[in-house]
């Protein structure tokens, strides 16, 4: 991910934990920092976290990169497992030099 992505992502979560803020406690954190919601520096702010927002919806379709493929597995038509329809080695004659 890059950086831009990064600090986008980052907005957003600071515009989500405001938002919560104001829904659960009526109170607005970036319009108490910066001066009110009509403040210059306050709609900077909220227009970075909607910008932020809007680059994170590339994140959000964007595919997974980290997918592990599962290896195509080989299909065997005849195995040799060795049973009683096999051919067993002796191991009892001696061996020639």
């Amino acid at each position: 991910m890059g950086a831009v992505r990064r600090i986008a992502l980052a907005l957003a979560i600071i515009g989500a934990l405001n938002w919560g803020l104001i829904a659960f406690f009526q109170f607005d954190l970036v319009a108490s920092l910066f001066g009110g919601q009509d403040a210059f520096l306050a709609r900077s702010v909220y227009a970075l976290v909607a910008l932020g927002g809007l680059i994170c919806l590339g994140i959000l379709f964007k595919p997974d990169e980290e997918r592990e493929v599962a290896p195509r597995r080989q299909r065997f038509d005849n195995p040799n497992y060795n049973t009683e329809f096999g051919e067993e080695p002796d191991f009892t004659k001696e061996r020639k030099k």
